[in-house]
């Protein structure tokens, strides 16, 4: 059964973040907020809870994970970024978007697209998931709550609760996040391409 906490959108209660971050590093599965929609959560190196994730919303081994990051200097633990696209990055984190990248040693082989050997990163502007992430200390293991046969994510976490109740561990809820998953840009090859359209300004990559 999965556990709730509600917790303050601008000061999330710290209590219950750590409450949260022991269940993570305990092989828990987590809802929780983004600044683009809910998102489903694990630990890096967690096979369960990305197995869990994968049959929740009937995933193929083509999906690109992403891993959700605190900061920009983070970044390049799990990523190869190059001048230009290191640019391109910083001007627009923290936001609204997610980008696929070629991975480095540090991203466990599971979570890499098998033929590019890519995966998504991103900087969440909200403060739930910054509080999450800080407690952590490491990046979340994240996807969309996008379920199978819905249009939009869902927005809010008693709803979540009562449909993933034995699926996931925990649903964090701190009000609304909108319906807008993020903008994905794929900056792997020669040109950024633009992979979805969605909350963050596309502009600037097309």
């Amino acid at each position: 059964m999965a556990r709730y906490f509600d917790v303050h959108p601008q000061n999330p209660q710290p209590r219950s973040i750590g409450q949260v971050v022991d269940l993570v590093r305990s092989g828990g599965l987590i809802a929780y907020p983004t600044d683009s929609c809910f998102a489903l959560g694990c630990s890096l190196g967690n096979r369960d809870g990305l197995e869990r994730i994968r049959q929740i919303r009937k995933l193929d081994d083509r999906h690109h994970f992403t891993l959700v990051c605190a900061e920009f200097a983070q970044l390049g633990q799990f990523v190869q970024i190059s001048n230009s696209v290191f640019r391109a990055v910083k001007a627009s984190t923290p936001g609204s978007y997610t980008f696929i990248l070629p991975a480095t040693k540090e991203v466990p082989k599971q979570l890499l697209h098998p033929k590019k050997k890519t995966v998504g990163v991103r900087i969440p502007d909200h403060a739930t998931t910054q509080a999450l992430l800080a407690e952590l200390g490491e990046p979340l293991l994240s996807s969309t709550l996008l379920l199978p046969g819905h249009d939009e994510p869902m927005t809010h976490g008693w709803e979540i609760k009562e449909e993933l109740e034995n699926q996931v561990d925990a649903v964090i809820d701190s009000g609304d996040c909108g319906t807008e998953p993020t903008t994905v840009v794929d900056l792997s090859g020669d040109e950024p391409e633009i992979v979805r359209h969605g909350a963050g300004d596309p502009s600037r990559f097309e």
